[in-house]
């Protein structure tokens, strides 16, 4: 699978973990079965999977205190799922850079998301690029 491919399905997990209120590592092996991606021979979808368990307090917190004017319970399901893979990789995959983790999660909120997603990613996460650095 490419990359962009394993991106969207990171956001599909964190979407069902989300939705499922199961932010656990046997959730991941059920997914990879349930979609089909049990011979999956990549790194990427476990180190980001793996990364945003051990991150995801401080993930949350830093869309909290970005997201001025929305409580981090009243974003989107999807737009969080996609802020938190793009945080996820920004944060601690050193391999992946800033801008296309940005871009990246930009096509998939135009994807997924409603009309005005893509905008609140973008403006999201520029914003917290700018405060990391």
């Amino acid at each position: 699978m490419k990359r962009k491919e394993l991106r969207e399905a990171a956001v599909k997990l964190f979407y069902e973990m989300d939705i499922q209120k199961t932010f656990e590592h046997k959730f991941y092996k059920n997914f990879l079965a349930e979609n089909e991606l049990i011979a999956l021979n990549d790194n990427y979808l476990k180190e980001v999977f793996d990364s945003f368990l051990l991150n995801r307090d401080n993930i949350d917190d830093i869309i909290q205190k970005s997201s001025t004017s929305w409580d981090i319970r009243r974003i989107a399901k999807v737009d969080l799922s996609i802020l938190r893979v793009a945080i996820t990789e920004i944060l601690y995959l050193s391999d992946i850079p800033d801008k296309v983790s940005i871009n990246e999660a930009i096509d998939l909120a135009k994807k997924y998301g409603d009309e005005n997603s893509y905008k609140f990613v973008n403006g999201l996460l520029g914003k917290i690029v700018k405060n990391e650095n």
